[in-house]
């Protein structure tokens, strides 16, 4: 698995990292959200890299993950945190910048 900590460029396009925990309701409902947001909102202008931790624990405490789902933006800034299955998309909106 690729290394996940410089995820910022300068190009404008939105970078997700999305953490989940095996296939759980929350996780396909985050996973399938989040899709959702994205192809509305930002077509063609997003990458979107999906973490399991039940494989990749490195990588939870790298970003220091609490709880999953959790969503994190790291491109363009400022760099958000969104935890939960991103069924509010009004609050998903406002908090990723993209209201």
């Amino acid at each position: 698995m690729e290394n996940f900590q410089n995820n910022t460029d300068e190009s404008g396009r939105y970078n997700f990292i999305l953490f989940i925990s095996g296939m759980s309701t929350k996780s396909s409902r985050a996973i399938e959200n989040l899709r959702e947001i994205c192809d509305e909102h930002l077509p063609d202008n997003f990458d979107l890299q999906i973490v399991d931790i039940t494989n990749e624990e490195i990588q939870a405490v790298n970003y220091q993950i609490v709880g999953v789902p959790t969503l994190i933006k790291t491109n363009p800034n400022p760099k958000r945190t969104i935890l939960g299955d991103l069924s509010d998309t009004d609050k998903v909106l406002k908090i990723l910048d993209l209201a």
